[in-house]
C-alpha cells in the first residue's frame, strides 16, 4: 500500500529546504536527491515504492522547487554547500545513517558527502546516471538550456517543452508528464510560466568549474555503490563507468535501456534494482 507523503520545511545552514517525506513510520532511511534543474517531486514514484520498507526523504535543493533561493548564488550554488546542507538536514531530521539515491547532481552530492561530512553515515549509494567525471559537451548542453529557461503563455506549452528537453528520461505516462510539469512551474511577473528554478544556479559551472570532477572522493569511498547508466547517456560515458568498476568502491553498473540522461526512476524494473541493492544491507 502506498504511503502518503508529508511536506516539510527545514532550516539548513541558514536556508530553508523543502522536503517531501514518505514512510515516516520506518526507522531505516533513504535520502533521494534530484538532479540539477529538477525537484524532489521527481522521486514521487520510486519514493512511494520504497516507502513500503524505508523512510524516504526527498529534498528540493536550494534554488529549486519550494526551497529558498540563495541570496549569494556565486558562493552557495556548489556541491560543498549542498553537502553541508545535506548533513544539516539529516541532523535536523534525526537521521543517523541512511542509504542515498541520487540522480545526476544528487548523485554527486551523495558521493562527496559519503567521502566527507557524511562518511560512515551513508551506508549504500545509488548513482542515477552520475559518476566522478562527466562529459563536457553534455555539461555545455545542460548549461545552455538551464541558464536561460524558456517562458510560455500556458502550462500546456511548458509541458510540451519539458517533453522535448527531458525526452532522454525514457518512458513517462501522460499523467507523469503532467505531474512533472505542474511540480516544475512558476509564474513570471508578466504572467508567463517558466521552469521553477533560480537560473543563477548555473553559476556553479562558472564559479566552481571542476565541481563535478570527483575522482579523489570516489577513490576514497569504501561503501557499496550501484550506478544506473542510461544506455544512451551523453553525460556519463561508458568509459567512465568502466573506470568506476575498477577504481575506488568498484561500483556495480547496470545500463538502463531506452534512456539517456537520466532514467526517470519510474518503472517497476528500475524500482526493483534500487530496492534490491538497498535491501542487501539487511
Amino acid at each position: 500500500m502506498q504511503s502518503s507523503p508529508t511536506s516539510r520545511y527545514v532550516a539548513c545552514e541558514g536556508r530553508e529546504l523543502h522536503v517531501m517525506e514518505w514512510g515516516a513510520q520506518h526507522r531505516e532511511t533513504v535520502v533521494a536527491w534530484h538532479g540539477l534543474a529538477r525537484t524532489g517531486r521527481d522521486m514521487d514514484d520510486i519514493a512511494a515504492h520504497l516507502a513500503r520498507r524505508w523512510r524516504v526523504i526527498c529534498p528540493d535543493t536550494p534554488g529549486r522547487g519550494l526551497s529558498q533561493w540563495s541570496p549569494d548564488p556565486e558562493r552557495e550554488y556548489c556541491l560543498a554547500t549542498y553537502v553541508r546542507q545535506a548533513a544539516a538536514l539529516l541532523d535536523a531530521l534525526q537521521v543517523e545513517r541512511c542509504h542515498w539515491l541520487g540522480t545526476s547532481m544528487g548523485g554527486a552530492i551523495g558521493t562527496v558527502a559519503a567521502a566527507t561530512l557524511l562518511r560512515g553515515r551513508i551506508r549504500r549509494l545509488v548513482l542515477n546516471d552520475n559518476g566522478p567525471q562527466l562529459a563536457e559537451p553534455a555539461l555545455a548542453r545542460i548549461r545552455s538550456y538551464a541558464g536561460h529557461p524558456a517562458a510560455f503563455a500556458t502550462v500546456s506549452e511548458l509541458e510540451q517543452y519539458f517533453r522535448s528537453v527531458y525526452q532522454p528520461y525514457g518512458w513517462l505516462s501522460d499523467a507523469q508528464w503532467r505531474r512533472l510539469t505542474e511540480t516544475s512551474v512558476r509564474r513570471l511577473p508578466d504572467g508567463r510560466v517558466t521552469p521553477h528554478y533560480d537560473p543563477a544556479m548555473v553559476m556553479q559551472f562558472t564559479h566552481h568549474a571542476d565541481d563535478y570532477l570527483r575522482w579523489d572522493e570516489w577513490d576514497s569511498l569504501d561503501i557499496p555503490v550501484l550506478c544506473l547508466r542510461g544506455e544512451q547517456s551523453d553525460l556519463l560515458l561508458r568509459e567512465t563507468t568502466e573506470q568506476m568498476r575498477l577504481r575506488g568502491p568498484r561500483a556495480e553498473v547496470v545500463e538502463i535501456a531506452g534512456c539517456g540522461h537520466a532514467p526517470a526512476l519510474n518503472t517497476p524494473e528500475q524500482f526493483a534494482l534500487v530496492e534490491a541493492f538497498f535491501a542487501r544491507a539487511g
